[in-house]
């Protein structure tokens, strides 16, 4: 990979007329952030490369509204530039994929209003996109919890919520039902994580499982056979941690960069919002 930054207008993003000629749309928040440089491997081996790559991650990342996790605060997902930035993209092949659905459980939001953002980026999504991935929460791994893991892990990745671990566990249930539900309605290919992916952390897949479920999970963009897994690369997944998102808060200060902000090897442009 050549770490270079396609463009310097630090307000946003801008059309491009060497944009590669299919687009990948990748939805979600920690798995997608700790996971970027397989992700967006595996993603290149399931549809295609060269690969116009936008991402919004993040951990902790909403759906639906700002969050903020150890000085950094991020928009919501609905609320970043993605939609721009695609509204002045030309037509092009277009997968993508939603996933990471369950930080706004923890923050309080109903299964109603959690579902009801989905819809939103799937409304926005599905005229322009030929396949569409939709991830399941691990109910699994949820409801495997004890009260004093859970609390555990709720204080220090969700410092400010209040929400019992039975709440989690309702809210969990009634929210898969209607994630289901839109899968059928947008003709989403639906997508069910394994309960081994997890341990003592019921959200994150275990190192070991990421290469074999990013691989599984982008099977739902070929249509007869898995793509070939991304290999590991310490090198890899360093660069792209470098990479800056069109629009952050950190520690208060607004930082800003123009998008695509970083070309791959093979001519793929990555944008973060």
């Amino acid at each position: 990979m050549v770490d270079t930054a396609p463009g310097n207008n630090a307000q946003g993003s801008s059309p491009r007329e060497d944009l590669p000629p299919r687009r990948a749309v990748l939805l979600g928040a920690s798995n997608i952030a700790r996971g970027l440089s397989l992700v967006v491997d595996t993603a290149r081996n399931a549809w295609g490369s060269p690969l116009d790559v936008l991402v919004v991650s993040g951990h902790g990342r909403s759906y639906g509204m700002s969050s903020r996790v150890l000085g950094r605060r991020l928009p919501g997902i609905l609320q970043c530039g993605l939609w721009e930035a695609l509204r002045q993209r030309p037509a092009a092949p277009t997968a993508a994929l939603i996933t990471d659905i369950g930080n706004d459980v923890l923050y309080g939001a109903s299964d109603e209003q959690i579902s009801r953002w989905i819809e939103q980026c799937l409304e926005h999504l599905r005229p322009i996109c030929d396949r569409i991935v939709l991830t399941r929460l691990p109910v699994d791994s949820v409801g495997k919890l004890g009260s004093a893991r859970y609390l555990l892990i709720r204080t220090i990745l969700f410092p400010k919520s209040r929400l019992t671990l039975e709440g989690a566990i309702e809210t969990t249930h009634k929210l898969n039902d209607r994630v289901a539900e839109l899968a059928r309605r947008y003709d989403a290919r639906l997508f069910e994580p394994a309960p081994e992916w997890y341990g003592f952390d019921p959200i994150h897949v275990k190192h070991r499982y990421k290469q074999l479920a990013w691989q599984q999970l982008f099977a739902g963009w070929c249509k007869e056979e898995l793509p070939e897994p991304a290999q590991h690369s310490f090198a890899r997944y360093l660069r792209l941690r470098r990479v800056r998102p069109q629009q952050r808060h950190l520690f208060g200060i607004e930082q800003r960069q123009a998008q695509p902000a970083h070309q791959l090897d093979d001519g793929s442009l990555l944008s973060l919002f």
